[in-house]
């Protein structure tokens, strides 16, 4: 009994082959017939099985005028075969993804942990599947376990320490950070223009700058260099007098200098201002610590410093109009300013038990203290710019900084008021400036 042929291959009678069916092909007409049912084979064994020829040709079997699988006839129609990349009888076994992955973190050496197990993984499902990748997964088991070992071997030894802070500095694009206190040398020895690094020396020598704070811009978006300026401007000149407490110590040719994020800093997280004093001379440089606190200073030192810095502002907020007559409300609000800043001074010096042989100098500077409040309050009910400048003058000159002298040498403090120009002058020794710094 003959076993009919499959159904995949045969064209019923009456209808169009498949596009592309060669000529003779069942189903078709055209100037070559059909092979002949009763001819054998030769090349198939059993004849009657369900590849027999009267279906169509195997993918290396010949037909009419055929001279290869990739060859076409001589009408120009190609011949169809199986076996072009797109039968299921020669598909490959596809290749098992994790075991792709495995290799690939074994090779990077990254999350070498999770490598390893991925390996492993990879390894059953290709035994259950009959995937392709063996090798790839066992290459990556095993470079997932060197690098798992180095790993190990890194943490035990304190060598990831290492690295992260390396990487951290690198990845920082050469930003760098200082701390409050320590002084050091700018490459060049110029404190302006952009830095990439410093070298941080001893305060006790010679040395570019001194650091006295620290401020941390707000904001999540770059506010400009300008704005970051201002700030830096405004924190770093309202914080050197809570570092160096006694003015008279800084020299005249020591400004006030910062390092401020810039825009590429800030986008990998750099918000620190860095506040520090630095010679005006470009090749002037700074010898021995201006740090004047309560780390460095005694108690009565101290005392007198802390009281002295609340007249000291007071007198620093001064009207920005020059003359009375341009803003006589203004300098009668500032006169009552100075006048409360007094009483507190006053008050606070008093709290305090100094040393019997600097009592004396105190008791005397007191005095003179509470002379000069009684005139500053009398400029401040003043009716008009005249009256105004006979308390005020009289009232300076009683807290002018001659008059500390004998007071600051008793305490072991600076004795040379400064000439003004730089920090240690503040804004000079004119009208409400910094030469009135007890």
């Amino acid at each position: 009994m003959a076993i009919p042929p499959p159904p995949g291959p045969q064209q019923p009678e009456g209808q169009h082959p498949p596009h592309g069916a060669p000529p003779g092909a069942p189903g078709t007409s055209g100037p070559y017939p059909p092979p002949d049912p009763q001819v054998p084979n030769p090349q198939v064994p059993n004849p009657q099985g369900p590849y027999q020829q009267g279906s169509y040709p195997g993918p290396y079997q010949q037909g009419p005028h055929q001279h290869g699988p990739y060859q076409q006839s001589p009408y120009g129609t190609p011949y169809q075969t199986w076996g072009q990349g797109y039968s299921p009888y020669n598909r490959p076994a596809p290749v098992n993804g994790l075991a792709i992955a495995a290799l690939v973190l074994g090779v990077l050496c990254f999350l070498p942990g999770v490598g390893l197990v991925l390996g492993i993984v990879a390894l059953v499902q290709i035994g259950k599947r009959g995937e392709r990748g063996k090798g790839m997964a066992i290459g990556g088991i095993v470079m997932s376990s060197i690098g798992a070992l180095l790993v190990g071997l890194m943490f035990a030894t304190g060598g990831a320490d290492d690295f992260w802070k390396g990487f951290s500095e690198g990845a920082a694009g050469n930003t760098f950070s200082l701390s409050k206190g320590e002084c050091f040398d700018a490459p060049g020895g110029s404190l302006e223009g952009l830095a990439y690094d410093v070298d941080t020396v001893p305060c006790a020598g010679k040395h570019d700058a001194e650091v006295f704070a620290s401020v941390t811009v707000a904001g999540d978006s770059f506010p400009g260099d300008s704005a970051v300026t201002d700030q830096a401007d405004d924190k770093c000149y309202a914080l050197m007098d809570a570092y160096a407490m006694d003015a008279w110590a800084v020299p005249d040719d020591v400004d006030v200098y910062y390092f401020t994020p810039t825009a590429q800093s800030w986008r990998i997280g750099d918000r620190e201002i860095t506040c520090m004093f630095g010679n005006t001379d470009e090749k002037g440089t700074l010898t021995g610590s201006l740090r004047k606190d309560v780390t460095t200073l005694d108690g009565d030192q101290f005392a007198y410093l802390d009281a002295a810095r609340l007249l000291n502002r007071a007198m620093e907020s001064a009207p920005d109009e020059e003359y009375v007559e341009d803003d006589l409300p203004g300098h009668k609000k500032w006169a009552h300013r100075v006048s409360d800043a007094i009483t507190e001074q006053t008050g606070q010096l008093r709290r305090h038990t100094f040393d019997p042989a600097a009592s004396g100098q105190v008791e005397a500077l007191l005095k003179n203290l509470d002379r000069s409040r009684k005139e500053w309050e009398k400029a401040a009910e003043a009716r008009d710019a005249d009256a105004f400048y006979a308390h005020y003058e009289k009232g300076a000159k009683l807290i002018d900084g001659s008059t500390t002298v004998t007071t600051r040498e008793a305490l072991g403090l600076a004795t040379t008021p400064p000439t003004g120009g730089g920090s240690g002058g503040g804004d000079g020794g004119g009208e409400g400036g910094s030469g009135m710094e007890v």
